[in-house]
């Protein structure tokens, strides 16, 4: 490989560029290098860009130091220059945000007509099938949305433990799932009910409540417990109040 230009997520093998992986299996999935790693999108002269972002974390003390940087103090660094520190601060500053935003600013949900207007809009525009996780604090209110699954949504395809794996990480009270039907017919098919009860099951071992699975479409939208359909009926009014 050429020494004289920059390396960047182009040179990676497919299945290692953290783009990749975080299209296919969310942001969760990425350490704190590798989200580094998607911002710079390039590295520097000899140096791939995971190794630039590695670099950057460990100068700086960790995302907490970078966290404190100023945009010279990260354009200064080699490799990183004006443009991505400009990228960098950006990013930096949204975070920063979240993190300042009180607890009641966050939206709470509570029925499925909450979790289409948080998510709706845009996955029933999608193209292709994704299955969503919406986490929630014990006062039902929004911690993050993660994506899951991107293409066929089926029983079969799911695996319970991924669905699960960010809200036990974060210590989640209560997730509500969601996916989208391309085709715009929210008609749920006998494989979303028995992955609703697979959940459910699941849900009730992890003590961390599944409120809803709703499917959504470019014209409507289904709620699998309104349905009654997957969901034990004693639980038909949890997390409604």
């Amino acid at each position: 490989m050429d020494d004289h230009r920059a390396l960047g997520v182009k040179e990676m093998p497919s299945d290692d560029r953290p783009r990749e992986r975080l299209l296919r299996h969310g942001p969760g999935s990425l350490s704190t290098s590798e989200l580094l790693a998607v911002l710079l999108n390039t590295g520097s002269v000899g140096e791939p860009v995971t190794t630039l972002a590695d670099r950057i974390l460990h100068e700086f003390g960790g995302l907490r130091g970078l966290m404190r940087a100023s945009v010279d103090d990260l354009a200064a660094v080699k490799g990183v220059g004006p443009a991505k520190a400009a990228k960098f601060a950006a990013a930096l500053e949204l975070a920063k945000r979240v993190v300042a935003l009180g607890p009641d600013e966050r939206p709470r949900i509570t029925t499925p007509e909450d979790i289409v207007r948080l998510v709706g809009p845009e996955m029933g525009a999608l193209d292709q099938e994704e299955l969503r996780v919406i986490l929630l604090d014990t006062r039902n209110r929004l911690i993050r949305t993660s994506t899951i699954y991107r293409g066929s949504v089926s029983q079969a395809q799911v695996r319970v433990g991924e669905v699960f794996r960010e809200a036990v990480r974060v210590n989640a009270a209560s997730i509500a799932v969601v996916h989208n039907h391309p085709s715009g017919e929210c008609t749920p098919s006998a494989a979303d009910v028995a992955l609703t009860a697979e959940l459910e099951r699941a849900g009730d071992l992890l003590d961390i409540d599944v409120l809803d699975h709703v499917i959504v479409g470019a014209h409507g939208h289904l709620s699998l417990r309104r349905a009654r359909l997957g969901f034990k009926a004693a639980k038909e009014n949890r997390g409604r109040e």
